[in-house]
């Protein structure tokens, strides 16, 4: 695979657009399975600044969705209200560079410790609330029959359980409060059919925020069919507050106001109780990758410092599911 040197990216570039020049590239933090880069590029002769991301190995994981079907999924819910950046081209095999797309580079902060402490974000996080209710009801409410022909994954809650009770043994590794957590969801999350287009990383730390509030919802590489209540479980999930414990959702709001804002955008009506299922199982669901970051370090698949750390907050996640499960809420 190729480095995305700006000679590569003009090639591709060229396909979207006439006179475009790429003056810069610079690798930006990623993730576990992506890798992102600022691309700086001139559009006949104005700026033109434009984000690439790409699989971090070339090619995305098995069963994981393909980078072109993620910026087609991104385009789609860009279609129905969601904020997302525009996707400016697709890499194709012949680009050398494995799969991945380009977009556009949304204004904005992205590092979520900024926004949700900064006092030049005040507005935008009492506006935040209210946003992401909205966008929520957008995109659960687009038909599922729009991404037939996206390989999303989905499948019943009760063989996704089942799947992540599997990952969690296939690490050796016994902990009490979690077997705890997968036994007490196996008695609440039920077997239903997938009813909804699930973000699944719909989170402070996946948002663009401007002065006005959210800009842009990034990361759509774990979305899949599911039940939309888990994006609102998962924003919920003290992990995702970022210090910020008091204010449950995402660090910037309260459960309740969540709830009625996104019933008030046309969103389903919002079940409590299920809702808080849905937050413990997002916060066994970071436990687990937590577990998995570690495991990469101390197995060696992937010597990391950065690893290594995430992997000890392995206890912090016990202690979220003990307070989560006896009193209902953190």
């Amino acid at each position: 695979m190729m480095e995305p040197t700006p000679e590569v990216l003009a090639a591709v570039l060229a396909r979207a657009a006439d006179g475009v020049q790429v003056l810069a590239v610079k690798a930006l933090t990623g993730g576990a399975s992506s890798a992102t880069y600022a691309v700086d590029a001139e559009r006949a002769g104005a700026a033109w600044p434009l984000i690439l991301q790409c699989a971090a190995a070339g090619e995305v994981p098995e069963g994981a969705m393909p980078k072109a079907h993620q910026a087609a999924l991104q385009q789609l819910a860009g279609r129905h209200g969601v904020p997302v950046a525009d996707v400016v081209a697709v890499l194709e095999p012949g680009d050398g560079l494995g799969e991945g797309f380009i977009m556009a580079r949304v204004a904005g902060e992205a590092l979520a410790p900024k926004w949700l402490k900064l006092p030049e974000y005040a507005a935008a996080r009492e506006a935040l609330t209210g946003q992401c209710a909205a966008v929520l009801a957008r995109l659960h409410a687009v038909p599922i029959s729009e991404v037939a022909g996206l390989k999303l994954p989905g499948g019943r809650i009760g063989k996704a359980h089942a799947r992540m009770f599997e990952n969690y043994r296939s690490f050796g590794v016994d902990s009490p409060v979690f077997d705890l957590a997968f036994a007490w969801l196996a008695e609440r999350c039920g077997d239903a059919e997938p009813s909804a287009i699930v973000h699944g990383d719909f989170r402070s730390g996946n948002f663009i925020i401007d002065q006005h509030g959210l800009a842009a919802l990034l990361d759509w590489e774990l979305a899949h069919l599911g039940e939309g209540a888990e994006d609102l479980g998962w924003l919920c999930a003290n992990a995702w507050r970022f210090g910020v414990w008091q204010k449950p959702v995402g660090g910037f709001g309260e459960r309740e106001a969540l709830y009625e804002a996104y019933e008030a955008a046309g969103g389903a009506h919002v079940d409590r109780g299920r809702a808080h299922m849905w937050e413990v199982w997002g916060t066994l669901r970071w436990g687990l990758a937590c577990l998995q970051m570690g495991h990469d370090h101390v197995s060696g698949r992937v010597r990391s410092v950065e690893r290594a750390a995430i992997g000890r907050r392995v206890s912090e996640v016990e202690l979220d599911l003990l307070h989560l499960i006896r009193f209902g809420g953190i």
